[in-house]
């Protein structure tokens, strides 16, 4: 096996490459090996300095995340940078790639930096709910100073080599073909070492930077990662070198204790299981150059200006002029939005066409139908897509709901159809659900996985069971929180203590964002609704209350659009159905409903774990955060699942279906696991399945 670090002997200068695809994360062997290559070098009276450089794409992008929950190994990166930062030797380090987290913090305890002019650094930590810890918040203020250093650990997100090259980070940038040459004549130049825990230079100002620090600090709500890193970040200013990095240590042992940096770890981790779909092994995604978009309302017109900001031609296929015109108002509202925010480039128009004509779609690569939510609607256009489609072209419905089958049969190309099915925004929400229906041929599969990255989006696999993944789970969410009113809970209490678990909106206020219309619309055509459903919503809609559209729903609303009260003529139909429907009354609170509400989420997603429509308890993780603003803290259900154990959620099941028998049924995948004391993320590895 090829090792992971070699070293080579260039005259005077020893060569130091780190080799471990693909982004060369820092982990036990690759820290091994530095160490093992930098004492050789150190020993060696011929040579006299050092430069630290990568193969691949990246000088390390970090150290190795799955080794956060196994016992340390030797030397720890901390224990290294040391190692780096205290020869007597001058070390340099070429950079390119992207530099981030554990990679930097090796960098910043070499002695002088050259970086290549498209290189990213940065320490995103904290999206992990951790702080630096080999380092990195005792020498970065050093070298940067304390505004620039918080600003760039606590929002996480990396700065350009031409940045970091004027704000003293690096020493020089240096085009990729030089790099090494470059850098190499660097350590050739330099006599001397110059350590970083010596800098002290942007610490004169020591009124300024402690004003930094308590503005900072001043910020209410801050999770623990970010206090402690400013609080290390102070360390930096006040304290010796060696009692800094003490705190640090400490800090970071703390944090990675912590349930919100486990969270953010099994968010981390799943996103990157999610996207890896099997279709990928048997077949390669097919060129795309243009899309077409059959219907343009809110969603179409979304999905339509996110191909086009991301480069593809797109065709968009409306009913009548008026159709067109009304598409056009629409995507050009988007376009205009995203300019004004600097967020598309300005010829992104370029390569829409607006047509009436489905023949238009011809020479399309990939089809999106946004029709509304009509089956025969959507028949009648997969039936034409089914004519004039050229060979191979990837036949998808954004729709969640409607079964996919009677579409690809109706298209004549089963191999072909799939489910896109988008979040709205379309062109701002990270999300894009695949529905694959058993029919369906995997380079389809891969072209439309394909489109997803290209477009920015997570995809995350799911069968075509109607309702896919995302809107399976929030059927029992809301159906749920329905019970809660039923049982005395009013709407706005059980939007608050939403907010206070972390979601972006409660489930009612939600509604009436999105408009109490549309999922009436599709109530009124199931064939067997439930018998056990809140009837207060198509109350509403029949009173023509559609939410924020209509300026009344579970709230009113101004002219504007703003949210006010609670509705006071929703109070009373909910009243009047409390009196037809007599459940026993809870005592409602804040962590009742919150109980509620997860419990309700966790045995929701056993059950699609069980049926097979969500392949791993993550990816439905996935889908919570990235679709419906799951607190990604939390990690998602299914993580907070297994935080509490399988048993106790089935076990509070049972406790709360002994007063609503109607309501709770545990999933028996839940029951099984319960039984068997294990946690989802065993289920699979450990042959539960079916």
């Amino acid at each position: 096996m090829t090792q992971p670090v070699r070293l080579e002997r260039h005259g005077a200068l020893a060569l130091i490459v780190v080799h471990n695809p693909p982004v060369n994360a820092l982990s036990a062997a690759v820290r091994q090996g530095l160490e093992a290559c930098l004492h050789e070098a150190m020993e060696d009276a011929d040579i006299s300095a050092v430069l630290l450089a990568a193969d691949g794409r990246t000088f390390p992008a970090g150290a190795d995340i799955s080794e956060f929950n196994s016992p340390p190994q030797a030397p720890a990166l901390g224990d290294l940078c040391n190692m780096i930062e205290t020869s007597e030797k001058p070390v340099v380090a070429a950079l390119h790639g992207t530099v981030l987290g554990g990679g930097l913090e090796l960098a910043m305890a070499a002695h002088y930096r050259v970086a290549e002019e498209t290189t990213l650094l940065g320490l995103p930590e904290v999206k992990l709910g951790l702080l630096p810890g080999a380092g990195g918040t005792q020498r970065t203020p050093r070298l940067v100073g304390i505004k620039v250093a918080l600003d760039m650990m606590l929002s996480g997100l990396p700065i350009k080599a031409v940045d970091a090259d004027r704000l003293g980070l690096i020493d020089k940038v240096s085009p990729l073909k030089t790099l090494r040459v470059d850098a190499a004549a660097l350590a050739a130049e330099m006599r001397d070492v110059r350590r970083t825990r010596d800098a002290r230079s942007q610490f004169e100002d020591g009124a300024a930077c402690m004003a930094d620090i308590a503005a900072r600090r001043s910020v209410p709500g801050r999770p623990l990662a970010s206090r402690k890193i400013i609080d290390c970040v102070e360390a930096a200013l006040l304290v010796p070198f060696e009692i800094g990095l003490d705190m640090e240590r400490d800090a970071f042992t703390e944090c990675l204790a912590s349930d919100a940096s486990a969270g953010l770890r099994h968010a981390f981790f799943a996103e990157r299981h999610a996207t890896k779909f099997p279709e990928l092994a048997q077949a390669k995604p097919q060129q795309v150059d243009t899309v077409g978009v059959v219907g343009a309302g809110l969603m179409g017109s979304g999905i339509a200006m996110a191909c086009l900001d991301a480069g593809f031609a797109v065709t968009v296929v409306e009913q009548g002029e008026a159709g067109v015109t009304g598409a056009l108002a629409r995507i050009g509202a988007l376009y205009e939005k995203g300019l004004a925010k600097g967020q598309m480039g300005e010829g992104a128009l370029t390569d829409l066409n607006l047509t009436t004509g489905m023949e238009a779609l011809g020479t399309a690569d990939l089809i999106i139908e946004c029709a509304s939510e009509d089956a025969q609607v959507k028949r009648d256009i997969f039936t034409r897509l089914g004519l004039v489609a050229k060979p191979g072209t990837v036949l998808a419905s954004n729709t969640s709901y409607l079964d996919l089958e009677p579409l690809a049969r109706a298209s004549g190309r089963m191999p072909d159809v799939l489910a896109l099915h988008f979040f709205a925004p379309a062109h701002r929400m990270s999300l894009v659900e695949i529905g694959v229906p058993d029919a369906a041929n995997a380079q389809a599969v891969a072209t439309a996985h394909g489109l997803a990255k290209v477009l920015g989006k997570t995809p995350v696999r799911s069968t075509a069971a109607p309702g896919l993944i995302g809107n399976q789970m929030l059927t029992a969410y809301r159906a749920t929180a329905d019970r809660l009113l039923l049982r005395g809970a009013q709407p706005a209490q059980v939007d608050a203590a939403m907010r206070s678990f972390g979601m972006p909106m409660g489930p009612y206020e939600a509604q009436d964002y999105s408009g109490l219309d549309i999922a009436w619309a599709r109530r009124k055509a199931m064939k067997n609704p439930d018998p056990e459903a809140l009837l207060l919503p198509d109350i509403l809609c029949e009173a023509e209350q559609f939410g924020r559209k209509s300026g009344k729903g579970y709230y009113v609303y101004n002219s504007e659009g703003k949210r006010g009260a609670a509705n006071p003529e929703m109070l009373t139909m909910l009243a009047g159905e409390r009196r037809m429907r007599p459940l026993a009354r809870l005592a409602i609170t804040p962590e009742l409903i919150q109980d509620h509400l997860l419990v309700a989420l966790i045995n929701a997603g056993a059950g699609l774990l069980e049926a097979g429509t969500a392949a791993r308890p993550g990816d439905i993780d996935v889908v919570m955060v990235h679709g419906f603003g799951y607190p990604r803290h939390k990690g998602g259900p299914m993580h907070q699942a297994d935080a509490l154990t399988p048993f106790e959620v089935a076990r509070r099941i049972n406790l709360y279906a002994q007063a609503d028998p109607a309501h709770w049924h545990p999933a028996p995948l839940l029951s099984r696991l319960a039984a068997e004391r294990m946690r989802f993320s065993q289920y699979g590895a450990a042959g539960m399945q079916k």
